[in-house]
C-alpha cells in the first residue's frame, strides 16, 4: 500500500507543480540536446583519431649487406613485436613501383639504376600508435640487425595525440558543466515543491513517517522530469541526424551515424540518472535541515 502511495504522490506532484516542472524540463531538454550533439561529434572525433592511428606507418630501411633470408627473418621478428598489426617486406623492385605510382616518374629510367633500398613497412594497433609506445619499439627494431634505419612521421603522430588530449579536455569539461546545470535545475524544482508542501511534510513527520517515505515521491518526481527531458532530447537529436543531416549532408551523416545510435538511449538514461541524482540531493538536504528545526 505504501509503495502505491509513493508512486501516486510522485506522479501527482509532477502534475501539481506544472509551471516549475515545465521550465525545468524545457531547460534540461535544451541542455541534453546540446550534450547529445556535442557527444556525438566527440565520439566520432575519437573514431577518426583511432582511424588515423591505425593508418600511421613506420618504415624500417634495411642495409644492403643483409641477405634476402636475413631480411625475411627480420620482417618476421618485427611482426611478432607487441602492438604491431602488420609488417610487409618491400623489395627494391616494389619500392621502385611504389615511387612510380606516387610520383609518376620511373626512377630506374631516369637514373639508369634502382637506388631505392629494401624496407619493412609496419602498422600498429591503434592503442599502440602513440608516441610513447612507438618510442619503446624503435630501439627494439634497431637492435635486430646492424644498419637498420627506422623512420616515421613523429610530428604527425604528436599532433594527433595533442589534438586528442585537447578535445578530451574540452568534451569532458563541457559534459560536466551541462550535467551539473541539469542537476541543479531539477534539484531547484524539487526544492520548490518541498517548500510548497512543508506543512504536509511536517504532519507526516509527526505521525511517524520515515525520511524515505516522505522523500521518495519527490525523487520519483525528479526522475519523471529527467526521463521526460531525456526522451524529448533524444527525439530532437534523432530529427537532427536522421532527418536533416541525412537529407542535406549525407557524407557527414555517414561519419556521425554510428555514434548517434549510441547517443539516443544514452540521453534517456542520462536524463533519468540526473533527475534521480538532483532530486535525491535536494530531498536529503531539505529533510536534514527540517530535522534540526
Amino acid at each position: 500500500m505504501s509503495l502505491s502511495f509513493i508512486v501516486r504522490e510522485g506522479f501527482s506532484g509532477f502534475g501539481r507543480a506544472k509551471m516549475p516542472a515545465a521550465i525545468t524540463v524545457t531547460i534540461s531538454f535544451f541542455a541534453l540536446v546540446l550534450l547529445g550533439l556535442f557527444s556525438t561529434v566527440s565520439l566520432s572525433f575519437f573514431d577518426i583519431i583511432q582511424e588515423l592511428r591505425s593508418r600511421m606507418e613506420l618504415e624500417v630501411f634495411l642495409a644492403d649487406s643483409l641477405t634476402e633470408a636475413q631480411a625475411a627473418g627480420i620482417t618476421g621478428k618485427i611482426r611478432e613485436l607487441d602492438g604491431v598489426r602488420d609488417a610487409v617486406y618491400v623489395t627494391r623492385e616494389e619500392a621502385a613501383s611504389i615511387f612510380s605510382r606516387d610520383f609518376g616518374e620511373d626512377v630506374v629510367g631516369i637514373l639508369g639504376s634502382n637506388p631505392l633500398p629494401r624496407s619493412v613497412r609496419l602498422k600498429f594497433q591503434p592503442e599502440y600508435a602513440r608516441p610513447d609506445s612507438i618510442a619503446k619499439v624503435v630501439p627494439l627494431i634497431s637492435g635486430l640487425a646492424p644498419g637498420l634505419e627506422v623512420r616515421y612521421n613523429q610530428k604527425y603522430l604528436g599532433q594527433i595525440e595533442q589534438n586528442g588530449k585537447l578535445f578530451t579536455l574540452l568534451t569532458g569539461g563541457m559534459g560536466l558543466l551541462i550535467a551539473v546545470a541539469t542537476v541543479v535545475l531539477i534539484g531547484y524544482t524539487i526544492r520548490l515543491a518541498l517548500y510548497s508542501r512543508q506543512e504536509k511534510i511536517r504532519t507526516m513527520r509527526l505521525v511517524g513517517a520515515t525520511a524515505w517515505f516522505i522523500g521518495a515521491p519527490y525523487v520519483i518526481e525528479g526522475a519523471l522530469q529527467g526521463i521526460l527531458s531525456g526522451l524529448l532530447a533524444a527525439g530532437a537529436v534523432y530529427v537532427v541526424f536522421e532527418q536533416l543531416l541525412f537529407t542535406y549532408e549525407p557524407a557527414m551523416y555517414e561519419i556521425l551515424h554510428p555514434s548517434a545510435l549510441l547517443i539516443y538511449p544514452s540521453l534517456v538514461l542520462l536524463g533519468l540518472a540526473l533527475g534521480i541524482f538532483g532530486s535525491t540531493l535536494s530531498v536529503g538536504k531539505y529533510l536534514r535541515a527540517a530535522s534540526k528545526r
